[in-house]
């Protein structure tokens, strides 16, 4: 370890590029305590109406601020009257929360197997796992990049099966379809995100939002993220509460502008990733295997995930070397304990259980450093002239 740069390579600072932002921040939150109008309000409607502007919602759209990504997912199945019993399509390689969102409204997920090479889900696994009893699909724009949704929709449209984006890693990701850009969100009938801190776009503290091209469905998610109040103290249906509130609004809205530049640092850090491991030889065969970006998408890298068998070795490796890596996700959803009522079994979705023995998520946010980055490809490649 003598000579060893003893500096720690952060697996996320946030500080970095908050400091450009700071003053603009400190004055927007200063305008709400003027107000102190702190729930919802016409500071999360600015929001609201900044992202419809941004995802370029049509003029019957509309973006529904809610408390986190979790309760997004659960209004949207909510709102779509998923009920016990019904089945819901979706990823075992994904946050908790998506699996959740079905289960607590005593409908089933049905778990399809993922793509090696995207991580996300298999859409072909998808279509032979529809039955009569499926009403809806949930797939995972995961890490930052989009499920090719063009390739799925018109069948489920034909078969009346409804569709919820669980984009909480993928605010501000697309995809070129028929010579158009498509927002992940924004291609099923509801889509969802997350402001958590960590977020591409993330406030400082806990937020959520919905968004669909249908009025009758966003005047729906409205009524249901507020106790299912049609009126002050009149409730037509039980809801939730779950609304964004003001200040988190206002950091949001101030750094919605900054997000395009942020997500192309992420795709350059990502490129300068691939040169410094080729370069070193590490994406040979048998080497590391660098995350794939589809043809036609616009990957914006929430996380910069690689794989390896020997990715726990790896992991401590990078630990003694003052370089942070962490594992998402070590257990598919179909063998967490908690859905063990599900019967599970490994072996019932093979490449998600593989990639969770072998995915590592390498830093990746922007104000990372380029001498970081080849201080962390020299660490891999150290040790894989001791272990390949």
């Amino acid at each position: 370890m003598t000579g060893q740069d003893t500096t720690r390579v952060p697996i996320l600072d946030l500080k970095r590029a908050f400091k450009d932002i700071r003053g603009e921040v400190q004055a927007a939150l200063d305008r709400v305590f003027d107000t102190q109008s702190f729930i919802l309000g016409p500071v999360v409607r600015a929001f609201e109406e900044h992202v419809e502007s941004y995802l370029e919602l049509p003029d019957s759209g509309a973006a529904v601020g809610c408390a986190s990504g979790s309760d997004a997912l659960l209004l949207a199945l909510m709102a779509l009257d998923i009920r016990p019993g019904d089945e819901v399509i979706t990823t075992p390689y994904t946050f908790f929360a998506t699996a959740s969102a079905v289960t607590r409204l005593g409908a089933v997920p049905v778990f399809a197997d993922i793509d090696p090479g995207t991580y996300n889900i298999d859409l072909a696994d998808v279509e032979r796992r529809i039955t009569p009893r499926t009403k809806v699909f949930l797939p995972v724009h995961l890490f930052g990049q989009m499920v090719p949704m063009e390739k799925i929709v018109p069948l489920l449209k034909d078969r009346g099966i409804k569709i919820v984006e669980d984009a909480a890693q993928a605010f501000g990701a697309w995809r070129r379809t028929e010579n158009r850009i498509v927002r992940a969100g924004t291609a099923g009938d509801v889509g969802c995100y997350s402001f958590f801190p960590t977020k591409n776009l993330g406030g400082c503290g806990d937020g959520g939002m919905m968004v669909t091209s249908s009025p009758e469905l966003a005047a729906r998610l409205r009524k249901l993220r507020v106790h299912g109040e049609g009126s002050t103290y009149f409730h037509e249906e039980v809801g939730l509460n779950s609304r964004l509130d003001a200040l988190q609004a206002a950091i949001l809205d101030v750094k919605l502008p900054h997000l395009e530049a942020w997500n192309e640092e992420r795709r350059s850090l990502a490129a300068f990733y691939r040169l410094c491991f080729e370069k070193r030889g590490l994406t040979r065969p048998g080497g590391i295997k660098l995350p794939v970006e589809l043809e036609d998408n616009g990957h914006i890298y929430h996380q910069y995930v690689i794989r390896t068998p020997q990715r726990d070795s790896l992991m401590a490796w990078l630990e003694e070397r003052g370089i942070a890596a962490r594992v998402y996700y070590p257990l598919p959803l179909h063998l967490q304990p908690c859905f063990a009522f599900l019967n599970g079994r490994p072996g019932d979705c093979p490449e998600a259980e593989k990639l969770s023995r072998e995915a590592l998520a390498l830093p990746i946010f922007p104000g990372l450093q380029a001498e970081e980055q080849e201080r962390l490809a020299d660490a891999v490649a150290e040790f894989a002239a001791s272990r390949f």
